[in-house]
């Protein structure tokens, strides 16, 4: 957390300069050519861009100065600068644990999946028949979670391990019978959970008690429980009888584990858990300080409805032919709103396909050997530490060796590491030592000697013999990852391969622009995205001392500095590690602030009925009472209603949540007076930054009256969507919230007056290099020329389709946002062709749909982002005016009103290729509509997914291979 005034920029200048000197980076970024500017200009009717803005944006909002930012570096100096960044952190041994430990990322792995833009830029699977290859390998990684935790459904992945577990925790408590408020939590889970728990959980009014387990009390209050297995200090134990009483009293079993432990250990599921939470970061993901991690989440059937996040399931497409889709959407956020039980809307997704990827290239015999190997390592270690007179704490474990010694030795101990560059951890006054799959028998030598004298280990210790068993029950009886996928593609060529056929199933920004309004996919440059795997930043374990991280700190205070600036708060948090975390904390934050000022009572949160539907969600989990505020027919909030439940509930108003510019695509005109109505009622504002991209260096919203604002860095600051994650929300305060900023039980940051949001202390380290490189190679005049291409870009769209699609809102100046929303209802009576139609064949010309029916029903929004070029925009408007004709057709009747491209769409290769059609179009028609389709055609793997069936029948793990057969993949 940083605060402005205290910029550690060392020496970096800020910028005056003009565009004109904006270095080569900015003319990469930004799509349209000079040239091509004005003529779009020209096509709106405006001479400048200053023009366009003053009819777009309100001038009360308008920002009349530069951002104080350091002068835009080119991509050469700005990678030399992020490498003395880089140079400044030290890479030590660290031997941590707490849910974190090294790992070996396969290089077929690292290069083709966590480097390659092919799977990085593509966008969350909305659309299931351009997404096959990324939906394949997420159904991967749910099987890997179903057999290994013993559980029989899982989802595709949540943020991290401490809030996946305080997601369980919401869920026993939406389960639970009768009226509870109590949930268990075992002492010996990591401390970074339990304290994330009693975030959560203070905000709802449970109560949390932490004890050891075996002092569990149940009673008609206790909804839940949560033990760690093994537990943060690697002792194993038996929770059968833990989990007998808690059921017995009604309570839901939560159990936090360990994934390469459980290909040894018996599955949580066979003993009794109703849920298994952990990380899947040591199947290949590296550290990197933190994150990003896909953590992982599985329970029993009975709770399908309640869990968290997405479901890949398996359906079918319209030619009955297996094919795979995000199942239970209706679960989702923007559905079921306020009545949500988690805001969580995203996963990720990026991180779970290495970790699938890593369990796909392993299979179950490699991945029982990686696991047998780390076990020897620590029983070598065990047994090396108690000949030199230490005492081993615990008979069972599995990587993690807690040593008793006495306080004398231990300082010498830990000194004997510093002097070698290892980290260990001190555990209630021992040492815990967690191994992993890159200890070498030097590393273990090593380690032996800060216990004590050379000589300690025993070599046929480390090369075999002992690893047997645990006995009395703690060893896995059951096989695992059964299914082909997992033993197909183990030589390198053949994963290669595999991977490269999931790659081309997909459509990502290698492909097309994916023109998602309130989405912003855009340029993902290269040079931002380098520094992600270098060892420097990947390679920190998050609790290594800070002063091993010194680089990350300067990059950190660095980018907290220039997001304040660039949206005029005095402070930022980078903890929250996605936007509807950013949300949630935003909203904890604030009500930390009244509690602190003996207004605990104010709980109303006014949101619009516009509003993204995390928002109520977040709301409640906040702890507060969801109050709709209607919109007007222009799509503005209705300052009126406003004004009326301001005033209904001054006694109680918390907050209003807002995103601006609006939901709807436009600057409202009323904002500072929406701001100064909440104010006046004793509330805070919320801003939701997901459309930020329309104000960097045009309008900051610290100035027009908000409180609290999050981002989103894979929107605005380019951080890349990953198929659906990575993410991040840091949030913005004002001044008088700075002390209410979360903090952390093992890395001081932040306040004191608000517990941890994430795991990590700054959320995903290592992909917060790719905000600080955009914003260092832009500056201050290029991120504002960046915000006027995008305004210009979706003011150039909605000016070519309103005659085709009307544009639905517009600002009191007749413009648009960043964002516009085309509305084709009236379309429907005369043709039966819907939004979705429509959707459905845009992926036959190549392109990925706008959002549909968000935030209006049956409409798409289309945000084209300053990235692309005029060209690429032209030939979607191209494509959208062509399946307009399309329509036409369908109205005059020269198509039929059934068995048309629309209502078929989308066509695969195998459709048009085989030898049956019966359709009253042509081939042509179906496959070829564009001549751009002609240069280069993207084939969608499946036909249209039927979804209903999916959800009737959930299939979430990996089905019999023959059922793949022609579909779905080898």
């Amino acid at each position: 957390m940083t605060v402005v005034g205290d910029r550690p920029e060392e020496g970096v200048a800020a910028s005056s300069n003009p565009l004109a000197s904006t270095d080569a980076f900015a003319r990469r970024h930004i799509g349209p050519s000079e040239p091509e500017v004005r003529t779009m200009l020209e096509a709106l009717g405006f001479a400048s861009l200053d023009g366009l803005l003053d009819a777009a944006i309100p001038e009360s909002i308008r920002l009349r100065r530069s951002l104080e930012l350091p002068a835009p570096a080119s991509e050469h100096a700005m990678l030399a600068e992020l490498r003395g960044l880089a140079d400044r952190n030290q890479v030590w041994r660290s031997y941590l644990g707490m849910g974190y430990h090294d790992c070996v990322t396969p290089p077929v792995i690292l290069r083709n999946i966590l480097e390659n833009p092919g799977w990085y830029t593509a966008y969350t699977p909305y659309q299931p028949e351009i997404s096959q290859g990324r939906l394949e390998m997420l159904l991967n990684f749910q099987t890997t979670v179903i057999d290994l935790t013993g559980l029989p459904i899982a989802n595709a992945s949540l943020l991290d391990e401490s809030t996946a577990a305080a997601e369980a925790m919401a869920l026993a408590q939406a389960v639970a019978r009768g009226d509870r408020n109590a949930f268990l939590v075992a002492e010996d889970c990591h401390p970074q959970t339990i304290e994330v728990i009693r975030t959560r959980a203070r905000a709802r009014g449970w109560e949390v008690k932490v004890t050891p387990p075996d002092a569990f009390a149940f009673d008609d209050g206790v909804f839940g429980v949560l033990v760690q297995y093994p537990a943060t200090d690697g002792a194993i134990r038996d929770q059968r009888a833990l989990a007998d009483a808690a059921h017995d009293a009604g309570a839901v079993v939560v159990a936090a584990s360990d994934l390469l432990a459980l290909t040894l250990l018996t599955p949580p599921g066979e003993w009794g858990a109703d849920v298994v939470v952990g990380s899947a970061q040591r199947f290949g993901v590296p550290l990197g300080y933190g994150g990003p991690h896909a953590a992982f989440f599985a329970t029993r059937e009975e709770y399908k409805r309640q869990i968290p996040g997405r479901i890949i399931g398996v359906s079918r497409d319209d030619a009955g032919e297996p094919a795979l889709r995000m199942a239970l959407q209706t679960r989702e956020q923007h559905i079921r709103r306020e009545r949500a039980t988690s805001n969580v809307c995203t996963a990720q997704v990026l991180l779970a396909v290495v970790a699938a990827a890593y369990a796909v290239y392993h299979g179950p015999e490699g991945l029982r050997a990686i696991a047998a190997r780390v076990r020897r390592v620590a029983r070598a270690l065990a047994a090396g530490v108690e000949r030199l007179g230490h005492e081993v704490a615990h008979a069972r474990y599995f990587d993690t060796v807690r040593v008793r010694t006495s306080d004398e030795r231990r300082e010498e101990i830990l000194a004997a590491a510093r002097q070698r560059l290892i980290n260990l951890r001190v555990h209630e006054g021992d040492i815990v030592v967690a191994l992993d799959e890159t200890v070498t028998a030097e590393d273990l030598a090593d380690l032996l000697d800060c216990f004590g004298a050379e000589g300690a280990l025993d070599p046929a210790e480390l090369a075999g013999g002992a690893d047997g068993p645990w006995g009395d029950g703690f060893d896995r009886t059951s096989d695992f990852l059964t299914h082909p996928v997992f033993t197909r593609y183990h030589a390198e060529h053949e994963m290669l391969r595999y991977l490269k056929r999931l790659e081309t199933r997909d459509l990502s920004l290698t492909t097309s622009m994916i023109p998602l309004g309130s989405c912003t996919m855009k340029l993902n440059a290269a040079a931002e995205m380098l520094p992600i795997t270098w060892r420097e930043f990947a390679g920190i374990h998050p609790f290594a001392p800070v002063e091993q991280a010194a680089g990350y700190a300067v990059l950190f205070g660095q980018l907290e500095a220039w997001l304040a600036e660039i949206t005029g708060f005095a402070g930022v948090s980078l903890q929250p590690n996605a936007g509807s975390q950013g949300e949630l904390t935003g909203l904890l934050v604030i009500r930390a602030w009244h509690e602190s000022r003996g207004e605990a009572e104010r709980d109303v949160c006014l949101i619009p009925a516009s509003a993204h539907g995390t928002n109520p969600a977040s709301a409640v989990m906040a702890g507060m009472r969801v109050v709709v505020v209607a919109t007007d027919a222009d799509g503005n909030v209705d300052l009126a209603d406003l004004e009326a439940k301001a005033a209904r509930h001054a006694d109680r108003l918390a907050a209003l949540m807002i995103t601006y510019p609006s939901t709807h695509g436009i600057f409202e005109e009323g904002i500072t007076r929406i701001c100064d109505v909440v104010h006046g009622g004793g509330g805070q504002v919320y801003l939701d930054g997901a459309n930020m991209n329309a104000m960097v260096g045009v309008a900051r919203p610290g100035d027009f009256g908000a409180d609290v604002c999050h981002l989103n860095l894979h929107k605005t600051f380019c951080i890349p969507h990953g198929g659906g994650g990575p993410g991040m929300g840091p949030i913005g305060v004002a001044e008088h919230l700075v002390p209410f900023l979360p903090g952390h039980p093992v890395v001081p940051v932040g306040g004191a007056a608000l517990g941890p949001v994430s795991a990590a202390p700054w959320g995903s380290p290592s992909i917060l290099p790719i905000s600080w490189a955009y914003i260092r190679m832009l500056g201050a005049e290029g991120l504002r020329r960046a915000t006027e291409v995008a305004i210009l870009a979706a003011n150039y769209v909605a000016e070519r389709l309103d005659a085709h699609f009307p544009v639905l809102y517009r600002g009191s100046g007749g413009r648009v946002a960043h964002e516009c929303i085309i509305d084709p209802r009236a379309l429907k009576a005369g043709t039966g062709i819907d939004a979705t139609d429509i959707a459905k064949r845009l992926m036959d010309y190549g392109f990925h749909a706008p959002t549909v029916s968000f935030p209006v029903a049956g409409t798409l929004m289309i945000e084209p982002t300053e990235s692309e070029s005029k060209a690429e925009l032209d030939r979607f408007c191209d494509a959208l005016v062509s399946i307009r004709e399309e329509i036409a057709l369908v109205e005059r009747g020269e198509l039929d009103a059934e068995d048309n491209p629309l209502r078929r769409a989308p066509h695969t290769a195998a459709a048009v290729t085989a030898d049956h059609w019966d359709r009253p179009y042509s081939r042509e028609i179906a496959a070829y509509p564009s001549p751009a389709t002609r240069e280069h055609k993207f084939w969608p793997a499946v036909g249209r997914v039927d979804s209903a069936y999916g959800d009737r029948n959930l299939v979430c793990a990996c089905p019999p291979i023959e059922e793949y057969a022609g579909a779905a993949g080898p």
